[in-house]
């Protein structure tokens, strides 16, 4: 049963690495008969999957859709490529969320054999990602354990550090890890508090997973628990600027965990943005590459209005 078993496998990988294959060029990859080879496709087709034939002497076999999806055979180097985009892709942002790409990589990585995760373990100590100017850089274990918390609903104790660098140990019950396209957040509902809060995921120093089941009753909308926390946050300046855009279009350019919007008749918005001073406001602005107006403060609207002239002069 093993040898058959492993044989379907095999047979399932050399479909996969091309278009056709024929009865004779089969049998010798495997070195077996003609025989088997077509006993064997009449299992997979049993199985499920949607192998092809064409008659005559010069027909063969190919794999078309089948009626379930069947599994994905991966040799080792594809399994470890695999892997490595999954985790980029996580921490990039480039797939929106990540979140997908996380349970992916999180599947990926729990049905590795032994040989395979330690290879990608060395390979997540030798790779570095780069974050976006001024972001902290996040370890890319602790997102998979965050990721691995919230998908086995267990209660689990953080190892967390504050805006401050405040040490302390939070148990929590994990819900869900929300991607804002430059942090990661664990949604989880604090136990001792018996809130629900979010936490950023770059300050979790350790995870550690307990016996217990997560009490998850009400869960809230995990995305706009975190838009409302960052929005919501005290900054020491605050700037108020003026779009000529529609509420939904100022929402898509400046997202609501950046400021917070009120719509001023139906083709301009007022959005309230906080920062940690007059020149990161100014960068943000002008990054925007948008027409608006600033209403307040003075200092964030001369700072931005020095760079335009500066950036002017630099390309006449």
């Amino acid at each position: 049963m093993i040898r058959t078993s492993s044989r379907l496998l095999r047979l399932v990988s050399l479909l996969s690495a091309r278009p056709e294959w024929t009865c004779r060029e089969l049998a010798e990859r495997m070195a077996v008969t003609d025989r088997t080879v077509r006993r064997d496709i009449a299992r997979l087709r049993d199985l499920g999957y949607g192998v092809e034939s064409a008659p005559g002497p010069w027909g063969g076999y190919r794999l078309g859709p089948g009626a379930r999806t069947p599994p994905l055979v991966l040799d080792d180097e594809e399994a470890l490529a695999v892997a490595v985009a999954l985790r980029e892709a996580a921490l990039s942002g480039v797939l929106g969320t990540g979140q997908a790409a996380l349970a992916a990589l999180l599947k990926l990585r729990q049905s590795l054999p032994a040989r395979l995760s330690d290879r990608l373990g060395a390979l997540d100590g030798a790779l570095e990602h780069t974050p976006r100017s001024g972001e902290p850089q996040i370890d890319s274990l602790v997102l998979l354990e965050l990721a691995r918390a919230c998908h086995g609903a267990l209660r689990t104790t953080l190892s967390y550090r504050d805006h401050a660098g405040r040490a302390s140990v939070r148990a929590v019950d994990p819900y869900r890890l929300v991607h804002t396209g430059m942090r990661w957040y664990l949604v989880a509902r604090d136990v001792t508090k018996r809130q629900w809060r979010t936490f950023r995921a770059d300050r979790v120093v350790s995870v550690r997973p307990t016996a217990d089941a997560a009490d998850l009753t009400d869960p809230p909308d995990a995305a706009a628990l975190v838009s409302d926390g960052i929005a919501s946050v005290v900054y020491p300046v605050c700037t108020t600027i003026r779009l000529p855009l529609p509420l939904d279009h100022a929402l898509r350019r400046i997202p609501p965990s950046i400021g917070t919007h009120s719509p001023d008749g139906p083709e301009a918005t007022v959005v309230r943005i906080g920062g940690n001073s007059v020149d990161c406001l100014a960068d943000y602005l002008l990054g925007l590459a948008t027409p608006l107006t600033v209403l307040s403060p003075d200092e964030v609207r001369r700072a931005l209005v020095h760079r335009a002239r500066a950036l002017l002069t630099a390309n006449r």
